[in-house]
């Protein structure tokens, strides 16, 4: 397999989430080095650069619906298991590869490529990251993510945190490369909205117990009622049913109908950008719209009524100024963020959102990296920190659960290793995938609710 010499360049996504697939899609229009890479979003993505998409099937696999709001465009996009995903490697000639996936999938793919491109002088540059805010299991994240040739991190403040793991372990720490979220822009805040609006950005799975999702919706209904002259809106991720990077046992729409909410409050979905749009206050528990919010200079609180926890996510925006409780916002509380803790969230710093300063600037780094890359005449095989050497007890799971060994090759009896599927494959498939996502979303949360009991 002969790397790409035409000049257009070639980038494959393989994402296992709608927020993946956007978060992947974005950075891959971001990082790939060329002369229009403020064009930013594929609506008017570079001229030469050819991006397939490939959905890892599994239970946040995207639908059309939620592709649609995500609004990211590719040349060709389709859905695959992991071995069918290597094969298209082995088959296909890219540049980049951006592996959009949690930290297990990340580690699979790495060990799997690592196999189909032995041999290969010039293979195709990895990449991978996050998606957003990292407050939870930052080793074993970082550490699954090890042997890409970029680790993408999001802000000065998490570049230095990958590096301390990575340096902390004895691997090499070379590929962490700062950047930032590649889905900040859009216009800055000018002033208050006729109405005012004010926005709850909810999450999958925070919180994640029925008595503190009542407790928010009521705070938020409370708000809508003592504030009737403000549209009070509830932002959600995905419709009852489907599911997103997290799953979702609880979902707000199915809660709030018990509350008899007044005329004056909504539930809305579509792109948060557009959402915010029209945002004059941004509230969440910790999702990473604050920091969308924070980079068009929105006002934005990150709620302390359930307290300022790990498990919520809301400690990592500690020193940020926008930590604040429904009673103070009810009382008319607008927060007033730190500007060096913006900055060091790589949001805003120096220059205005839709790109201006600093961030427009954000992907210079990587770029230059993935452009020396490219232009080398040989590349060293990947290698990952976890081998069946270092992680005898932990690496072979990892790679099972994709149906690899630990050498990266397909287990016996993987599905779809040797062949593409047939007509009724796939439609045995279609019905399998429907009936666990039913047992995820519908069977599973009842039996956990009958434990409780």
């Amino acid at each position: 397999m002969p790397p790409s010499t035409t000049k257009s360049l070639r980038i494959a996504v393989l994402a296992d989430s709608d927020t993946r697939w956007k978060w992947g899609a974005l950075t891959a229009d971001r990082i790939a080095p060329g002369p229009s890479m403020e064009a930013g979003p594929r609506g008017g993505a570079q001229v030469g650069l050819a991006l397939d998409g490939f959905l890892l099937r599994g239970r946040a696999t995207p639908t059309a619906r939620q592709l649609e709001e995500v609004g990211v465009r590719a040349d060709s996009l389709r859905e695959v298991t992991a071995i069918e995903f290597l094969r298209a490697m082995a088959e296909t000639s890219y540049d980049i590869v951006v592996l959009a996936l949690v930290g297990g999938g990340v580690q699979a793919m790495l060990h799997g490529l690592a196999r189909v491109w032995d041999g290969l002088e010039k293979r195709p540059v990895v990449v991978t990251g996050y998606v957003g805010v990292v407050y939870e299991k930052l080793a074993d994240g970082l550490l699954l993510r090890h042997g890409a040739d970029l680790v993408l991190a999001n802000s000065r403040q998490d570049a230095e945190r990958f590096r301390a793991v990575y340096e902390g372990v004895g691997a090499d720490a070379s590929s962490v490369t700062e950047v930032a979220l590649p889905f900040l822009g859009g216009a800055a805040y000018e002033g208050e909205h006729d109405p005012y609006t004010v926005v709850f950005a909810v999450q999958p799975s925070v919180p994640d117990n029925r008595r503190d999702r009542v407790y928010l919706l009521e705070r938020l209904v409370g708000h809508a009622r003592l504030h009737p002259e403000r549209e009070v809106l509830l932002k959600l991720r995905s419709r009852p049913g489907e599911h997103t990077t997290h799953i979702e046992e609880l979902p707000y729409q199915k809660l709030i109908q018990r509350l008899d909410p007044p005329a004056n409050f909504r539930l809305v979905y579509g792109n948060m950008g557009e959402v915010l749009d029209r945002t004059d206050l941004l509230v969440t528990i910790s999702s990473t719209a604050a920091l969308e919010s924070l980079h068009r200079r929105i006002p934005t609180v990150v709620l302390t009524d359930l307290g300022v926890r790990e498990v919520l996510g809301n400690h990592h925006f500690v020193g940020s100024g926008c930590l604040a409780s429904w009673d103070q916002l009810d009382a008319g509380h607008r927060p007033a963020p730190d500007e060096e803790w913006v900055a060091r969230q790589g949001v805003v710093a120096g220059g205005t959102p839709s790109g201006g300063g600093s961030y427009a600037h954000a992907f210079d780094g990587a770029r230059e990296r993935i452009a020396k890359l490219l232009a080398s005449p040989e590349r060293s095989p990947l290698a990952p920190y976890y081998t069946p050497v270092t992680a005898p007890g932990y690496l072979p799971g990892i790679l099972a659960r994709h149906h690899l060994g630990p050498d990266g090759t397909p287990l016996p009896g993987a599905p779809a290793h040797d062949k593409e599927p047939g007509p009724v494959r796939q439609i045995v498939r279609r019905a399998a995938r429907g009936a666990y996502r039913h047992g995820v979303q519908r069977v599973a949360p009842v039996i956990r609710r009958m434990g409780e009991l």
